[in-house]
C-alpha cells in the first residue's frame, strides 16, 4: 500500500475534536468523499467536519455506493479518488455530472500523468489535487472550487501548460475576442471569478458578463464545460 498522506491518519484521542459541530450565520459547504482507503475517508471526513464553513455530507467507498446514495443527501461538492474499485472516478464523474449538471467535483488522487489529468477536466472535474497536497492547501482548494476556481497541484498545472502546446489548433472559429481568450486562459490556468476580476481589475459582475458571452460562443453552460473545449482544442494558445 502506499504511503498514506499524513492528515489520512486518524487517532482515538483526537476524534472528539475533529468531530466538531460548527454553528456559522451561512450554510456549511457540503463535502462529499468517494475513495476507497478507509484510513483517507474517513480522515478527510473528520478534517472537513473540522474546518469553518465545511460540512461533510457522507463518505463512499466506491462510485457505486456514492451515485446510490448522493442523490438523497446532494452535496456542493465532491472529492473524488480516480482509482476505485468497480466504476473508476473518471467514468464516475460523467455520471454525475450527467445527473447533476451543477455538482463541483475535485478530483485527489496520486495520479499525475497527462491522460487521467485530460481525461477527468474533460469529463467535468472543476480540479485536480495530488494527495500528497498538505491539509491547508487543500481546504484553499475546496474554497476556491466554490468561489468558481479551478484549483490544482502545482505540477498538475504544469502539465496542463504543457497539454496547451501539444494540443492542435482549433479548426473551428468560435470567433473569441482576444479578451475573450485571455480570459478563458485564465480559468484554465485556474482562476476563480474574484481573482481573475483582481487579475484584470475590472469586478466580479464584468468577468460573468464575459463568461456568458464566451460560454454562447463556445456553446456550453458551464466553466468546466468551456475549460475541457479550450483543451480539446487548444482554444487559449
Amino acid at each position: 500500500m502506499a504511503q498514506l498522506p499524513k492528515w489520512a491518519v486518524t487517532r482515538q484521542d483526537n476524534a472528539a475534536n475533529m468531530a466538531v459541530s460548527l454553528m456559522t450565520s451561512t450554510p456549511a459547504t457540503k463535502v462529499a468523499v468517494i475513495e476507497d482507503v478507509k484510513e483517507i475517508r474517513e480522515g478527510l471526513g473528520q478534517l472537513i467536519n473540522a474546518t469553518p464553513g465545511f460540512r461533510c455530507s457522507g463518505i463512499y467507498p466506491s462510485m457505486e455506493d456514492a451515485l446510490e446514495k448522493i442523490p438523497h443527501n446532494l452535496p456542493d461538492l465532491v472529492l473524488s479518488d480516480i482509482g476505485l474499485p468497480g466504476i473508476d472516478g473518471i467514468s464516475g464523474i460523467r455520471i454525475l455530472k450527467e445527473r447533476h449538471p451543477d455538482l463541483l467535483i475535485l478530483m485527489l488522487t496520486v495520479y499525475d500523468d497527462n491522460e487521467r489529468i485530460f481525461d477527468a477536466l474533460c469529463a467535468g472535474a472543476c480540479g485536480y489535487l495530488l494527495k500528497k497536497t498538505p491539509w491547508p492547501k487543500l481546504i484553499e482548494a475546496l474554497k476556491e472550487a466554490v468561489e468558481g476556481g479551478s484549483p490544482m497541484s502545482p505540477e498538475v498545472a504544469r502539465r496542463v501548460i504543457s497539454l496547451f502546446r501539444e494540443i492542435k489548433p482549433p479548426q473551428a472559429d468560435y470567433e473569441l475576442t482576444p479578451h475573450e481568450v485571455r480570459l478563458l486562459r485564465m480559468l484554465v490556468e485556474g482562476h476563480s471569478y474574484k481573482t481573475a476580476a483582481a487579475e484584470l481589475n475590472v469586478s466580479v459582475n464584468t468577468i460573468k458578463f464575459h463568461l456568458r458571452h464566451i460560454y454562447d460562443k463556445l456553446h456550453v453552460h458551464t466553466k468546466s464545460e468551456a475549460v475541457a473545449k479550450a483543451l480539446r482544442h487548444g482554444l487559449t494558445r
